[in-house]
């Protein structure tokens, strides 16, 4: 895995009416430098969407590819990233195109959050981000602490 640490932060920002979402201008440059504005979007268990440079994206998915089918977490998450995969690229006035499924798997609608997230970003529905933020906050969020067998070594 390239140790790409950049994205950090969060940044609340609006879709346009077609659902285009334009990059902040802090990490416009860096998405150019590192991925030429290619960029994954795939989507998240907590109804978010996640946002890769190509490069990131391609380690990730390398790592996915070899988990095993037969553990069925491991199945269920190659399911859920590569199966939702799309590539969207940059235009000229930093802008990506998030495709409609994908809007309406995160139900975004016009304002969301962006979260840095080191190697990647999310993009929430602003409003679901609050929330999801106040429950942990409140001592309400999952218990992950069952170890899953290849899934804890992935850096995604």
């Amino acid at each position: 895995m390239r140790e790409t640490r950049l994205f950090r932060g969060i940044s609340s920002l609006s879709l346009d009416s077609k659902g285009r979402l334009s990059i902040p201008v802090r990490y416009r440059q860096l998405l150019l430098d590192l991925a030429a504005g290619q960029l994954i979007l795939t989507v998240d268990f907590d109804r978010c969407l996640l946002l890769y440079p190509l490069p990131v994206w391609e380690d990730v998915e390398r790592q996915l590819i070899q988990l095993s089918s037969t553990h069925s977490r491991a199945r269920a998450l190659k399911r859920l990233l590569l199966g939702h995969a799309e590539e969207c690229g940059m235009d000229a006035n930093g802008r990506i195109l998030l495709p409609g499924p994908l809007r309406e798997f995160a139900h975004l609608d016009k304002r969301v959050a962006l979260v840095g997230q080191g190697n990647k970003f999310e993009i929430w529905d602003e409003q679901a981000w609050h929330d999801w933020r106040e429950t942990l906050l409140a001592g309400s969020g999952e218990d992950d602490s069952e170890p899953l067998p290849d899934l804890d070594s992935l850096a995604f």
